[in-house]
């Protein structure tokens, strides 16, 4: 049997938002296969947000990158997004719609769903997050930590294959935040997942990858090198 595509491929990728700029990231490679689960942790500035913003093409890059098998370009784009989900670090950058069901059976009606199937899966998906109570309200009434389970709602409501996900437990007290590290590890999906938390990142993730400065300083399963190399700063 053929083994699947690892969910994830960086190859030799540096990333640079102005011509003469230091590279945000630089020269990454790693790779993540169909299921695994990896914390992506450093300081702020060290390239975290970038890498997943580079994984879906929303930020131009050198090297190679690949989804599922697929080489991240514009001509790929749409075929890249449909299979993963992804959580934006500040929620209102993904929330489009008025009220919290509209946005997250959006991807299933942009699939062709039925709208009430389309709905009754929003509503499940809400119930796994703890907020399904939340899902005919104005999303302009909803706090920060809301709004956030919200827009994980709607990453996750296609089943994608790979997640990423940018501080998903930043808004979250310590039972929410075992809570989530639960759901989120009862999932096949392969995930990629910024974080600052470090108990939250070994909780879910069995590997770590260490960013300093846009490279890969550490990558491996081992957190208390992780926290020593961290700490040195």
């Amino acid at each position: 049997m053929t083994s699947p595509a690892p969910a994830l491929v960086f190859d030799g990728v540096t990333v640079r938002y102005e011509v003469d700029a230091s590279p945000a990231v630089d020269n990454v490679t790693f790779s993540l296969a169909a299921g695994e689960r990896a914390a992506l942790v450093g300081l702020n500035g060290s390239g975290k947000t970038t890498i997943l913003l580079a994984a879906v093409g929303l930020v131009p890059y050198e090297g190679d990158i690949r989804v599922c098998g697929t080489p991240v370009s514009r001509r790929t784009a749409a075929e890249v997004r449909d299979r993963v989900g992804f959580l934006f670090n500040l929620p209102d950058d993904q929330l489009l719609f008025p009220k919290v069901i509209e946005d997250v059976a959006f991807g299933l009606l942009r699939r062709g769903f039925d709208r009430t199937e389309a709905y009754r899966k929003a509503v499940l998906a809400l119930d796994s997050l703890g907020v399904g109570a939340l899902a005919e309200w104005p999303l302009q009434h909803l706090s920060h930590g809301q709004k956030q389970r919200v827009a994980l709602a709607g990453a996750m409501i296609t089943d994608p294959p790979l997640l990423l996900l940018d501080e998903p437990s930043a808004s979250l007290d310590p039972p929410g935040r075992r809570a989530l590290a639960g759901i989120l590890g009862r999932l096949d999906a392969a995930m990629l997942i910024a974080t600052h938390d470090l108990d939250f990142g070994r909780r879910l993730c069995r590997r770590l990858i260490l960013l300093e400065g846009g490279k890969v300083a550490n990558d491996g399963e081992d957190l208390s090198t992780i926290q020593r190399l961290w700490e040195m700063e």
